[in-house]
C-alpha cells in the first residue's frame, strides 16, 4: 500500500533534530504506525509542517513532504494561502492511494476536499473523546468545525481508541467506527525510580495542570516532575505554572521535552498521574504500563485500569491524592501493580495484533476504491 501520514507536528518525533517543536499523542501515534508500515515493506510519507527541513527528505526510509510554516501568512487570508494551498500541494507530492488524519481540525475537511478531488482516499483516526462530540470539539474556529464535520462523514472509514467513542460516534455523528489499539514502543533501559509522581501533558487548560500542583502541595515529601510545553492561546496558563512549580521544593518543570527526552524519564517514575477533563486514550499510558508504572487518573478508557488493576481510577479530584499515597507508601501493592502493567502490555500490545485493525481497514477502503473504479462486485 502506498500511505501517506497527515500530521503536521510528527516530524518532532520522526527526526529527533526537530524534537524542540510541540508534539501531541497522534503525532506519536502517526509516527509509530508509519515506520510500523515501513518496516513491513508499505510505502509510506508523510506531509508535516515547514520547520525547515528540506522537501522530500526521509528518515527511517520515510519521505517528508512540507505542508505551511507555522505563523506564516496574513490573518484570515493565511487558512487559504498557504495553509490550504500548502496541504494540497503537500498531498499531491505525496502521491498516495491512501491518506491517513487524525484528530479534529480543518486538515479533515482539507483531505477529504483533495481526495474527493483527485480520487484518493482516506481514513480518519479520533484523538481524543472530544472528536466524537461536537459539543466538546477542542477546535477554535466554527469554520474549522464544519470542515471537521465534512471530512468525518467523508472518510473511507473511521478508527477510533475506545469503546466508548466508538458508541458516541455513532450517537452524535450516525457514524460506524472500529476500535484499533494504540501502538507504543518497549522501554530502551532500567534506570533508577527517583521521581515518584510525573504528570506529562501540553499545558492547557483541560489538562488541568493546576491539580497536579494541588497534588505536589499535598505530597510535600514526594518529588513530583512535570512536562509539558505551551500551546498557541495558553501562554498565560504556561507561564503561570512554571510559576507555581518555581515556588514548590518537591517539583521539578521541566517544560516542552523532546519525544525521546521525555519517554526517558518514564523509566525513573513509580507514579503516572493524569489529571485531565477530557481526554481520549492517552499514549502516555501506554508508555507507563510497558515500564511498570502504574497510573492515578479521573479518566479510564473502557475501564481498563480498573479491570486489569493497572492503577487507581480516583472518582474525584480530591481523591487524587489519596489514590497516589497509597500507592507510593505501599511497596508490596505497588509492586503488584507494576508486575501487572507489565504483564498487561506483553499479552495485549505486541505490535502485530495492534497493526491488524489497521490493515484490515486500510485494506478493505482501497478495495473499495479499487472495485469503483473497475467496477468489479461489490462497487
Amino acid at each position: 500500500m502506498k500511505i501517506c501520514f497527515v500530521g503536521a507536528s510528527n516530524l518532532a518525533v520522526l527526526a529527533p533534530e526537530y524534537g524542540q517543536h510541540t508534539i501531541g499523542g497522534e503525532a506519536v501515534q502517526q509516527t509509530l504506525l508509519a515506520r510500523a508500515l515501513a518496516r513491513r515493506g508499505h510505502d509510506v510519507s508523510m506531509a508535516v509542517q515547514d520547520y525547515g527541513q528540506p522537501d522530500g527528505a526521509a528518515w527511517d526510509g520515510i519521505p517528508v513532504f512540507k505542508t505551511y510554516r507555522p505563523g506564516a501568512g496574513l490573518p484570515v487570508l493565511r487558512f487559504i494561502h498557504p495553509r490550504w494551498t500548502g496541504m494540497w500541494s503537500a498531498l499531491a507530492r505525496a502521491d498516495a492511494e491512501l491518506y491517513y488524519v487524525s484528530e479534529a481540525g480543518m486538515q479533515v475537511g482539507l483531505a477529504a476536499l483533495f481526495c474527493r478531488q483527485h480520487r484518493r482516499r482516506f481514513v480518519f483516526r479520533s484523538a481524543s473523546d472530544a472528536d466524537c462530540d461536537p459539543s466538546h470539539l477542542l477546535v477554535r474556529y466554527r469554520r474549522d468545525r464544519w470542515l471537521y464535520g465534512y471530512g468525518l462523514r467523508r472518510a473511507g472509514a473511521i478508527l477510533v481508541q475506545s469503546k466508548e467513542q466508538r458508541r458516541a460516534l455513532a450517537r452524535h455523528y450516525g457514524l460506524a467506527a472500529r476500535v484499533a489499539p494504540m501502538l507504543v514502543e518497549p522501554p530502551r533501559r532500567e534506570a533508577a525510580r527517583d521521581i515518584d509522581v510525573l504528570w506529562v501533558g501540553n499545558i492547557r487548560r483541560v489538562k488541568r495542570p493546576d491539580r497536579v500542583l494541588d497534588l505536589a502541595a499535598g505530597l510535600p515529601r514526594h518529588h513530583v516532575h512535570i512536562v509539558g510545553g505551551p500551546l498557541p492561546g495558553e501562554e498565560a496558563l504556561y507561564r503561570e505554572t512554571q510559576a507555581a512549580a518555581a515556588v514548590r521544593l518537591n517539583v521539578t518543570f521541566h517544560g516542552r521535552l523532546a519525544y525521546y527526552d521525555a519517554a526517558a524519564l518514564y523509566a525513573r517514575t513509580r507514579v503516572l498521574v493524569n489529571t485531565s477533563d477530557v481526554e481520549g486514550f492517552p499514549n502516555a499510558y501506554l508508555q507507563a504500563w510497558t515500564r511498570g508504572v502504574p497510573v492515578v487518573t479521573l479518566i479510564d478508557p473502557d475501564r481498563v485500569i480498573e479491570r486489569e488493576g493497572l492503577g487507581i481510577v480516583a472518582r474525584s479530584p480530591a481523591r487524587l491524592e489519596g489514590a497516589v499515597r497509597d500507592l507510593l507508601q505501599d511497596k508490596a501493592a505497588w509492586q503488584a501493580a507494576s508486575d501487572r502493567c507489565r504483564a498487561f502490555m506483553a499479552r495485549e500490545y505486541g505490535e502485530d495484533r495492534i497493526l491488524a485493525p489497521y490493515l484490515e481497514t486500510f485494506g478493505e477502503v482501497l478495495r473499495r476504491s479499487e472495485a469503483a473504479v473497475y467496477g468489479t462486485a461489490g462497487a
